[in-house]
């Protein structure tokens, strides 16, 4: 009995775990003078941003989790402080009518809610295959620390190129996108590696396949392109 009893409230937290995640997962904004603040979570991840109107400030991100009123975060990247990669922090807060309030130590912050997080692309990738001149596709193994992330929200998306080991950040860009009727489209809004990119729009052919996102079309530099992606998975 007691036994049963334990399991009963395991399964009962780790219900009540994956809800409260469900609850912050999506798009959230906030605008400070000239700042646009940017805040996606999903599937245990968080990427926060900040930029201007076409200028890129910095990007942070790494794993988050719920734990009653408090979010626990593990950063892995920092684009403007790598002393900051590994830090871990609790960090109160609460949701009511789709504003996400953080009591962050440099005060408190409020937060709009963008979207919900429901999509069927929303989640976080990483390359899995690709194909190559001779039509076939061949697997990519992750090997080294040298890590590269796409998190999709309900309507929008960033990528991140990070090392969290040698505590480095390549670059990321992001912005809004579309995925109907076969087709996988990127609005850029900001951009670490040339800001003269923000306003572009690309254009892909896309599809889920077992699970997997087929993602074919041409790159920025105008060359073939098809690529398979999976979802991480985050031991929460």
């Amino acid at each position: 009995m007691k036994n049963f009893i334990a399991i009963y409230l395991s399964l009962f937290l780790l219900s009540a775990n994956l809800q409260a995640q469900s609850t912050i997962n999506g798009a959230w904004k906030l605008t400070s003078g000239e700042n646009e603040h940017q805040l996606f979570i999903q599937d245990g991840f968080f990427f926060h941003t900040i930029h201007t109107a076409n200028q890129f400030t910095m990007s942070r991100g790494g794993h988050i989790s719920v734990k009653k009123d408090a979010l626990l975060t593990k950063v892995l990247f920092n684009s403007a402080d790598s002393s900051e990669v590994n830090r871990e922090s609790a960090i109160p807060f609460s949701i009511s009518q789709n504003m996400l309030f953080l009591n962050m130590p440099e005060g408190h912050v409020e937060l709009q809610r963008v979207d919900d997080g429901k999509a069927p692309l929303a989640g976080v990738w990483h390359i899995t295959g690709r194909m190559g001149d001779d039509g076939k596709i061949a697997e990519i193994h992750q090997t080294g620390t040298r890590q590269t992330y796409k998190l999709l929200t309900g309507t929008k998306f960033q990528w991140v190129a990070i090392d969290p080991a040698k505590k480095q950040f390549s670059g990321t860009g992001g912005g809004t996108y579309s995925f109907k009727d076969g087709k996988y489209t990127e609005n850029i809004e900001f951009f670490s590696r040339d800001n003269t990119r923000v306003g572009a729009s690309l254009a892909f052919d896309g599809k889920l396949e077992n699970g997997k996102w087929h993602h074919s079309g041409l790159s920025s530099k105008g060359a073939k392109i098809y690529e398979i992606w999976s979802k991480v998975q985050v031991n929460q």
